[in-house]
């Protein structure tokens, strides 16, 4: 009893031991290219933290804006130095060119959600050859206003008129670095996809679109 018990037993440490191991997996960050895909690339870290960072940054430039903003409004209704200032007609071209931006950069993503590169390659060439006409468009308001005797210190609205357009240049610099970026970066080598790249600089540009159509409509019923 007790010798084929002790047989049955050594059997089964047998079969344990050498059944058991085959099974096992490999521990983690060695071999089978955990950390990367195929090709043996590094895999890209998540997506949604640019999203997240583009999101604050939108939220930094509203808050940025909002205080001038508020004084320009306070101003206006109280000031009894306040002129009203007659904007420049370019302005509104520059405002149609900045919305036809939009549609070209909605555009461009709708042809590489179709995967077709080269069409989203035109239109996203197109959106920064525009975004480029606008700053131009607004170098001209601001020598126009200079040729006509206004300047940043003429009065309380002029001098807003500088600020709100000049900030604005600014900000839409940005866009159009990040509109030359998703133009010429290989992303095949980055840490950040084509798709993400894209997306978070419509959301930019958008943001500037809707944040110029708000400043003009300001300034103009502020007359």
């Amino acid at each position: 009893m007790s010798g084929k018990s002790g047989t049955q037993d050594t059997e089964l440490i047998v079969v344990d031991i050498g059944g058991g191991g085959g099974g096992t997996e490999p521990p983690a960050g060695r071999g089978g290219g955990g950390d990367g895909d195929k090709g043996g690339r590094p895999r890209k870290p998540p997506q949604g933290r640019y999203s997240t960072a583009i999101t604050l940054g939108m939220i930094s430039i509203f808050m940025f804006f909002l205080v001038p903003c508020t004084v320009f409004i306070v101003l206006e209704h109280t000031s009894k130095a306040w002129v009203p200032l007659h904007l420049p007609k370019i302005l509104w071209v520059n405002t149609a060119i900045l919305l036809v931006s939009s549609y070209t950069l909605e555009k461009a993503r709708q042809r590489l959600s179709e995967a077709d590169l080269s069409g989203f390659r035109k239109l996203w060439r197109a959106t920064t050859i525009l975004g480029i006409l606008f700053l131009g468009g607004q170098v001209i308001a601001w020598l126009q206003l200079v040729a006509s005797g206004l300047y940043i210190a003429s009065n309380q609205a002029t001098s807003f008129f500088y600020i709100f357009t000049a900030a604005h240049a600014v900000h839409l610099l940005g866009g159009i670095a990040a509109l030359l970026y998703v133009a010429i970066r290989d992303f095949e080598k980055g840490k950040i996809s084509r798709q993400t790249a894209v997306k978070i600089t419509s959301y930019y540009w958008h943001f500037m679109d809707g944040l110029w159509v708000f400043l003009v409509l300001l300034l103009y019923f502020s007359r």
